[in-house]
C-alpha cells in the first residue's frame, strides 16, 4: 500500500484535531545488572495525538517493550513524566494505576495471553469484571466486540479450539472491550503466519480509521510498520521520529 497518502491524511487529520493524548517528557530508565548499571534509554520525549497509528521499531534490547510498559503503567521510569489525557500516571499509586489501566489501556500481546480454561467470551469479559456494569451490559459489550473482530460464532470456543489468528482476534476484542484511550501492541503479529498477520493488521487499521483508536505498535516487521501513519525508531537509547 502507498504510505505517502496515508501519512499526509493522518498528518492533516491530527493537525485539525490538535489533540495531544499522550505527552512523554524527558523519560529515562535504567536497570541494575549485578554491579553494572544498564541504561535502557534517556531523555525520551514524544507526543502522541488522538487518532494516530504509530509503529515503533528498533533492535532487540533497545527498550521498545520497556517504553510500552511504562506507557501502560506496568513499569515506572526513573525520571521524566508520562501524561495521558491530562493525567500524570508517573505520580499515581499502584492502586490508582491498576484502576486507570483497566479503563484507559488496551494491551495486545504477541502470545495472546488468553486464559486457556476460559472461553473466548469469558476472556473478552475479564476486564469488565472490574467495572460496575451489570451482567447484561457486560454481555452486550462483549458480543459487540466479538462482532467487530468477526468471532461471534466462536464465543463459546476455548483458546485451544482457535487458530493463532483467531486467538489474537480474541486478544484484540479483550483489549478494546472497555473502550480504552489508547491501544498498545507488543509485536501483535510476531507469532502469526503472513496471512493471519495481514488480517490482524487490517483489523488494527480498521480500529484506527473507523473507531478513531489511538495505537502504538512495537514491531520488528517492516511490512507491519507500513500500516502505521508513522514509523519511529528506538536505537541506543535514542528515539528517532
Amino acid at each position: 500500500m502507498s504510505s505517502q497518502p496515508v501519512e499526509a491524511t493522518a498528518a492533516s487529520t491530527a493537525a485539525s484535531k490538535g489533540n495531544v493524548l499522550v505527552e512523554i517528557t524527558d523519560l529515562a530508565k535504567a536497570y541494575q545488572r549485578d554491579a553494572q548499571r544498564v541504561d535502557v534509554f534517556e531523555h525520551v520525549t514524544l507526543n502522541i495525538l488522538r487518532g494516530e497509528f504509530l509503529a515503533l521499531m528498533g533492535p532487540s534490547g533497545s527498550g521498545k517493550s520497556t517504553l510500552l510498559n511504562i506507557l501502560a503503567g506496568l513499569d515506572r521510569p526513573d525520571t521524566g513524566s508520562v501524561v495521558v489525557d491530562g493525567k500524570d500516571i508517573t505520580r499515581m499509586s499502584n492502586k490508582q494505576l491498576a484502576a486507570w489501566r483497566s479503563t484507559e489501556i488496551g494491551f495486545i500481546f504477541q502470545f495472546y495471553n488468553l486464559l486457556p480454561v476460559l472461553t473466548a467470551y469469558q476472556n473478552v469479559e475479564l476486564p469488565l469484571l472490574l467495572t460496575h456494569l451489570s451482567k447484561k451490559q457486560r454481555r452486550e459489550h462483549v458480543m459487540t466486540m466479538l462482532e467487530v473482530v468477526g468471532l461471534t460464532d466462536r464465543a463459546e470456543h476455548f483458546p485451544r479450539q482457535l487458530s493463532g489468528g483467531q486467538q489474537q482476534r480474541v486478544g484484540i476484542a479483550r483489549a478494546i472491550v472497555s473502550d480504552p484511550s489508547i491501544i498498545l501492541g507488543d509485536e501483535p503479529t510476531g507469532d502469526l503466519d503472513s496471512k493471519s498477520a495481514n488480517e490482524i493488521l487490517t483489523l488494527m487499521q480498521r480500529l484506527n480509521e473507523e473507531f478513531n483508536k489511538t495505537i502504538l505498535m512495537v514491531t520488528h516487521d517492516g511490512h507491519a510498520a507500513e500500516r502505521a501513519h508513522e514509523v519511529m525508531h528506538l536505537d541506543k537509547g535514542i528515539l528517532h521520529r
